[in-house]
């Protein structure tokens, strides 16, 4: 599937910046998934000071701030090709071992909740079916609703909270395999929906490393495993490192955050 992305994000600052460096994760990368045939980063009120890969193997560009901007767009844009695997990455290593993968990050450390939803995972002979069932459990546990939680918010706090979007379900899915000791990711990226091109946000779901298979990645939200609908971008341990934009910025005030996506055919 030949999909057409369009990603920006507007920062407006209350007062002029002083200092501001911006780690971008906003460029896909060629896999036996997916071929990124063309993808441009634009940047106003600002520029790309360097590129480099970082140690999942997420493309990075650093942009620095124009000193004295009181706004910074960030658009990246291209086509992507993507395939057909039934979700299935496979047996495809980057720098970072497997067992990098099992440690819990302040984002994902089991609390009761999230050790209470592992427990098919140490029951079930059959892994795969095991985290399908653990999948449609998060989804039930805490529904989709948008503004139910807050960015940074961990794992166990969205369970208790009892709804949350799609980073939230990844990173409950992730603290989860991690609790029966699988390897777990968190993968970031677009989605095309069908009927809407417009969208507020990225997307994201997670990855779990299943013996003979490799890794299998399942959206939770969705209740699916990614197809070729989706587009991946960057990985991680949790939400933070695969973070679209992520940085810093000197100087007072605050600032206020536009994202628009559009993904099609």
């Amino acid at each position: 599937m030949k999909l057409q992305i369009r990603h920006s994000t507007t920062y407006d600052f209350e007062v002029p910046v002083t200092y501001a460096l911006q780690k971008v994760r906003l460029r896909p990368q060629p896999t036996h998934l997916q071929d990124v045939i063309d993808w441009t980063l634009d940047v106003q009120g600002g520029r790309v000071e360097t590129n480099y890969v970082d140690h999942y193997g997420n493309d990075v560009a650093l942009v620095s701030i124009d000193p004295g901007a009181q706004s910074v767009v960030l658009t990246a844009s291209g086509t992507v090709q993507t395939h057909e695997s039934a979700g299935i990455f496979g047996k495809r290593y980057g720098v970072a071992p497997l067992w990098h993968f099992k440690q819990a990050t302040e984002a994902t450390e089991a609390g009761p909740l999230v050790v209470k939803l592992a427990a098919p995972l140490h029951d079930e002979a059959d892994t795969l079916a095991a985290l399908h069932h653990v999948s449609a459990a998060i989804l039930a546990a805490t529904p989709y609703e948008i503004g139910a939680t807050e960015a940074g918010i961990t794992a166990e706090q969205a369970l208790e909270t009892g709804a949350g979007v799609c980073q939230d379900h990844a990173q409950i899915f992730i603290a989860v395999c991690r609790a029966a000791g699988l390897p777990a990711r968190y993968v970031s990226g677009y989605l095309m929906i069908n009927g809407q091109i417009d969208q507020d946000a990225t997307h994201a779901w997670a990855e779990a490393h299943v013996p003979d298979l490799g890794w299998v990645g399942f959206d939770v939200s969705n209740g699916v495993c990614p197809d070729e609908k989706y587009v991946r971008v960057a990985i991680g341990r949790d939400a933070r490192d695969a973070a679209p934009v992520a940085g810093l910025r000197i100087g007072p005030g605050d600032e206020a955050m536009i994202v628009s996506v559009q993904v099609q055919q």
